[in-house]
């Protein structure tokens, strides 16, 4: 069910919550029944995440909104701090209107690539505005984000986030997937945040790294290198929720 259904059956569930005080004429099974859905409301709605970040099992984003992303970095984003993103979103809500957004002055050379199943999308400033989006629905990106930093002594970090799928107040479950590309003639890896585990698998070969992540709440990842003549590139510094953000 797309969110935007489901907050219309909410608003319906509070409508008769509401209007059973007031019907005075209607049977105790009546009243029972509207009070149940009122409960079981107020028991989906407590159990809508409300920011904080929780990996979840792969099966239980099946289905929801997938984020594939194409992060190249070349040896301009080690000074110029731009790499090149290449993303696509599948299974976007079926909602009027939606909207895809980047940090102000986080994206340049943002581009639609390709659109399928949405009635009308567009580059607006830093976002992407969607409307009329049909069940679907997909939609590819891309353009250059400013998510490379010097952090000094020859070491640097790819941030990216938040990644988010919200809805009002609700943070709800998505899969975001980055493939990283970088030249390991320059740099090589020397850290990660979140660390691996269940729900965040990260894979390193070469001059790649894969992620794959699903999750509830704002994810924000951060990938730190170092200069590949580098004796000792240390640990990562400083922590990753200390770091100006992208998208």
């Amino acid at each position: 069910m797309s969110l935007a259904k489901s907050a219309t059956k909410i608003g319906l569930l509070t409508g008769v919550a509401l209007a059973c005080c007031a019907a005075l004429a209607a049977t105790d099974d009546e009243l029972f029944d509207q009070m149940e859905a009122e409960l079981d409301l107020m028991t989906r709605t407590a159990a809508v995440n409300g920011g904080d970040l929780e990996f979840i099992s792969a099966e239980a984003a099946l289905g929801a909104h997938a984020h594939l992303n194409k992060i190249q970095i070349s040896a301009d984003s080690l000074t110029e701090g731009w790499v090149r993103l290449e993303q696509c979103h599948e299974n976007i809500d079926a909602v009027p209107a939606a909207q895809i957004m980047f940090r102000a002055g986080g994206v340049r050379d943002l581009e639609i690539a390709t659109a399928e199943n949405i009635g009308k999308a567009w580059v607006e400033d830093h976002t992407v505005q969607l409307e009329d989006i049909a069940a679907g629905a997909r939609l590819c990106i891309r353009g250059e984000s400013r998510a490379m930093y010097q952090i000094g002594d020859g070491h640097y970090r790819l941030r990216n986030g938040p990644y988010m799928r919200r809805f009002l107040d609700g943070y709800y479950p998505m899969r975001v997937a980055m493939s990283i590309d970088y030249p390991a003639n320059l740099i090589r890896l020397v850290g990660q945040s979140p660390e691996a585990q269940p729900g965040f698998a990260v894979s390193a070969q070469g001059d790649g790294v894969q992620v794959d992540a699903t999750f509830e709440g704002r994810l924000v990842t951060c990938f730190d290198f170092c200069d590949r003549d580098a004796g000792d590139c240390g640990v990562m510094i400083p922590e990753c929720a200390t770091a100006s953000a992208t998208q």
